[in-house]
């Protein structure tokens, strides 16, 4: 079956965020997601799974063990297991990224309150 946003599962996650599950199993998860200008997820790590993500509109930053990148449109950067890291969007513009999980992340997820 050939999938996108206008067929794919879809929730919202965060401050009014949207994510796509494109394929979702057990060792492999890819979502599509939009951040608007001014949002963030909160710090977290996985034990197990690496993420991939690839921004396909827009400028993201990732902080990644408190160290903060800049990833711009056609760009990519992956996260290994127990890595804190979270995705906030510092523009007034909305990105759009995917994010590929292996394994998924389903129950590995874990929050680190500041």
């Amino acid at each position: 079956m050939i999938h996108s946003k206008n067929n794919s599962e879809h929730y919202t996650w965060g401050d009014k965020c949207d994510s796509w599950i494109l394929k979702d199993s057990q060792d492999l998860s890819v979502k599509q997601e939009i951040m608007p200008g001014g949002t963030s997820e909160k710090l977290h790590y996985h034990k197990t799974a690496t993420q991939f993500f690839y921004i396909l509109k827009g400028e993201a930053v990732l902080y990644v063990n408190e160290e903060k990148y800049i990833v711009r449109q056609g760009e990519s950067i992956s996260i290994g297991p127990g890595i804190t890291h979270f995705i906030p969007n510092e523009t007034t513009e909305e990105i759009e990224f995917l994010v590929i999980s292996s394994p998924s992340t389903h129950q590995d997820r874990f929050a680190i309150e500041k």
